[in-house]
């Protein structure tokens, strides 16, 4: 008998991305954006750089690495932001079932394969895809629902049990808060784009209008005010309405953690999974600094990662907190060549020393 969790752990952060991208056309558009997100917020292969050293504060002190992403604390809540977080206790069960049944090609659906996010080593073990597939149509079935609502968690369930192991992903809790949900994934997505009203005489109006930023994270979520062209970090620091720091220590003001305000630091990331399109287009300053932290942020003019201080809305936008930040891009990922930080002034002096020293400089 193959065990599942050792089984899931041959497979690399590139293999679990194809997976995710091969299913995407079979994901609900309400969490297509949403899944994608996710591993971006809890990649693999920096899991796997922190987890093989020696020395792991040293490591994450060398990686500027603020927050916490270590999923044995999250399983139940990382997911929080996809729609199809609702099935998550169907899908956890699900899962431990398949984890203690012989896994063979008959958990999926199509058999062995060589693709690329597929590592079979005999015609006795399942692909990666069809194991998302097997999880999914297994909870779809128990609700009585179309699979596309599930792929996406059915995904992120098993991802989780790779990078905790089965004893930690079987001791989580299987049950989820309770929280105020769209009853349709139709609702959700209108609910993530819909414009706040300008009144009467809004079609009249131009650099005045007032929109709202909704926001969630693992502690917090709710919604403040930004003005057109205003970026979304700017916004979030007028927002006084909570001690932001008792959720997050990273949050000096707002609920957005923000330190530089001039993406050289990496702190206000974020995942945009309502209204990517009302955002400016990515900078060569975003973009290369995006790089440098490490955030896989996708080449779109407008993705769905971005610096919260370099967005600039123009309508309403949902977006998601990541409960971590780091720099990380040329230690793990390996694809900064130069280092350039901005900027260059005496305030910004011991940032970027921080920041130059997790990159490599």
């Amino acid at each position: 008998m193959i065990n599942l969790a050792t089984y899931l752990s041959k497979f690399t952060e590139a293999d679990w991305l194809a997976a995710i991208d091969e299913l995407l056309p079979k994901i609900h558009e309400v969490d297509r954006e949403a899944v994608q997100i996710w591993f971006r917020f809890y990649p693999l292969d920096l899991v796997r750089y922190i987890d093989t050293a020696e020395d792991r504060d040293a490591i994450l002190t060398g990686l500027a690495f603020k927050g916490s992403m270590d999923l044995k604390d999250q399983v139940a809540t990382s997911h929080h932001f996809l729609y199809g977080h609702k099935f998550w206790p169907t899908v956890k069960r699900k899962i431990e079932k398949i984890a203690a049944e012989p896994l063979t090609p008959s958990n999926g659906t199509n058999g062995p394969s060589k693709a690329s996010n597929e590592k079979p080593e005999s015609a006795e073990e399942p692909r990666l895809i069809d194991l998302i597939k097997d999880v999914a149509c297994r909870t779809a079935s128990k609700h009585n629902i179309e699979r596309n609502l599930v792929n996406a968690i059915a995904a992120v369930g098993l991802a989780t049990l790779n990078q905790v192991g089965l004893e930690a992903f079987k001791a989580a809790s299987g049950e989820i808060a309770k929280t105020k949900t769209a009853k349709s994934p139709e609702a959700a997505i209108e609910a993530r784009q819909k414009d706040d009203s300008q009144g009467m005489f809004g079609f009249l109006k131009t650099i005045d209008k007032k929109y709202s930023v909704k926001f969630s994270g693992i502690n917090s979520a709710g919604k403040f005010p930004v003005i057109a062209a205003e970026e979304i970090a700017s916004a979030s620091q007028k927002d006084r309405t909570q001690a932001w720091q008792e959720n997050d220590p990273r949050c000096w003001e707002g609920p957005v953690p923000i330190e530089c305000t001039a993406a050289s630091c990496g702190t206000c990331w974020v995942g945009v999974i309502g209204g990517r399109e009302k955002l400016s287009d990515v900078s060569p300053r975003e973009r290369r600094a995006m790089s440098i932290f490490g955030y896989n942020q996708p080449d779109d003019a407008k993705p769905f990662l971005r610096l919260a201080c370099q967005s600039e809305a123009s309508g309403n936008v949902t977006i998601v907190i990541p409960p971590w930040n780091a720099v990380f891009g040329k230690k793990v990922r390996g694809n900064v060549e130069e280092l350039e930080l901005e900027p260059a002034t005496t305030s910004a002096k011991a940032l970027r020393e921080t920041i130059a020293s997790a990159a490599g400089e």
